[in-house]
């Protein structure tokens, strides 16, 4: 099993970034896929970004296509998001998770273990 910490996330205005970090123990992060997922106000939780277990290839919901940029350090057993031109619907809680499945993926049930969550409001 690997347990997931989020950190990084506060308050911070329109246009602003944030560096979300996810820092996995118990087990290694490197032969996972991890991603990042999120939930807003009043909204059901949502995918947001995925990255494989070598880093080298990266899918986003179009919604944060360039502006969010989802990385890992496998030495660090951590897992990155950097989000950048923030606006206001990025309001939520930001969750990562690993994937359990083998194949690629950006379906909730496919994500085994999740983090408690980190909150991110942005300001208008």
């Amino acid at each position: 099993q690997v347990q997931l910490v989020e950190s990084g996330g506060g308050l911070v205005q329109t246009g602003g970034s944030l560096r979300l970090s996810c820092a996995g123990s118990g087990r290694t992060l490197s032969s996972y896929a991890m991603g990042w997922f999120r939930r807003a106000p009043g909204k059901e939780r949502e995918f947001v970004a995925t990255i494989g277990w070598s880093g080298d290839s990266t899918y986003y919901t179009d919604s944060v296509k360039g502006r969010f940029t989802i990385s890992r350090d496998n030495a660090k057993n951590t897992v990155y998001l950097q989000m950048n031109s923030l606006k206001p619907e990025d309001t939520a809680v930001y969750y990562c998770a690993s994937r359990k499945v083998s194949y690629f993926s950006t379906r909730i049930a496919d994500f085994g273990s999740w983090g408690r969550g980190t909150q991110v409001t942005v300001s208008s």
